[in-house]
């Protein structure tokens, strides 16, 4: 089974206007309220393309009321820890000329309330995946990501992180099953720029040198790379299409890699249902659907 770990949830209230003007009141002509999270938006893909996942995380307050119901009503198996203070955070996303992002801080939480995350994860075990992604609240140790890890070597699951900088780079010696920087996350951790893809092969080559498995990056309009745990190299263009919505699409990215992976066993064609899901949902309103995924995958 596949399970997915979001360590700072949130309620993701997204807004258009027509032009965003400080000082003043902006009245707004669309908006929508979604559940909101690396992890959730991987479980809410897998769930989409016919997978089932468990999402585990945190949630507290009202916030995290209404965020277990919008996860309940998109199909969405969630587990996740009650915290007694604080609330579930909310990220206001207004789209105008320019996109604008306000991020809530996050949980309070406490010690007792990670052991109870751990005792969800003490489940896994052999041929299990784990999806942890995302930011960590600054309530929480920075070495979340190297404790669940070092809880679960040797049971056999194979782990994905999405992640950037230390985060990441932090997890490399547990020999994680997939890792999924974007080109950008990828250059900001070796200190130089990489535009093409050909630039970036070289690099995600030495990211499995210091211990990934599998290295996917996603590059948004021009395409990704695979470089797998076999040794094949996979390079493609990205979908043609106009990008509406650029939330969720790494994270759709991976849940696709891995169906596509859990689907046929090949690495080239979970590559490409990767890259078509990360596109699928760029250009909707919505993460991807089975059907936006094949169509794109089709052409």
């Amino acid at each position: 089974m596949i399970f997915t770990v979001t360590f700072n949830p949130s309620l993701d209230y997204i807004v258009r206007v027509d032009e965003m003007r400080l000082g003043t009141i902006n009245r707004t002509n669309y908006e929508q309220l979604l559940p909101g999270g690396k992890g959730i938006n991987v479980s809410i893909v897998l769930g989409n393309l016919g997978h089932p996942s468990r999402a585990l995380g945190f949630s507290a307050g009202v916030t995290g009321v209404a965020l277990e119901k919008l996860l309940a009503d998109a199909g969405v198996d969630a587990d996740l820890v009650h915290v007694k203070e604080g609330f579930t955070r909310i990220n206001a996303k207004v789209k105008a000329v320019e996109e604008t992002e306000l991020n809530g801080q996050g949980l309070r939480i406490a010690p007792e309330d990670v052991d109870a995350l751990f005792s969800k994860l003490d489940v896994l075990g052999q041929d299990d995946t784990l999806v942890i992604s995302g930011s960590v609240p600054n309530t929480l140790p920075s070495d979340m990501y190297e404790q669940v890890m070092e809880r679960l070597a040797g049971r056999g699951v194979r782990i994905v992180v999405d992640a950037e900088r230390d985060l990441l780079t932090r997890v490399l010696p547990y020999r994680p099953f997939l890792v999924k920087p974007n080109n950008h996350e990828l250059g900001d951790i070796f200190g130089v720029t990489l535009k093409t893809r050909d630039e970036v092969v070289p690099y995600a080559r030495r990211m499995q040198e210091m211990g990934a498995q599998n290295v996917l990056v996603s590059m948004a309009g021009e395409g990704g790379v695979l470089v797998a745990a076999d040794g094949q190299v996979y390079q493609s263009p990205a979908a043609k299409g106009t990008v509406v919505n650029s939330v969720g699409a790494g994270d759709s990215c991976v849940a696709g890699f891995l169906a596509g992976l859990m689907e046929t066993g090949s690495y080239q064609t979970a590559f490409r249902m990767g890259l078509a899901a990360g596109s699928a949902s760029a250009f909707s309103d919505h993460l991807a659907t089975r059907s936006e995924v094949e169509d794109l995958m089709s052409r």
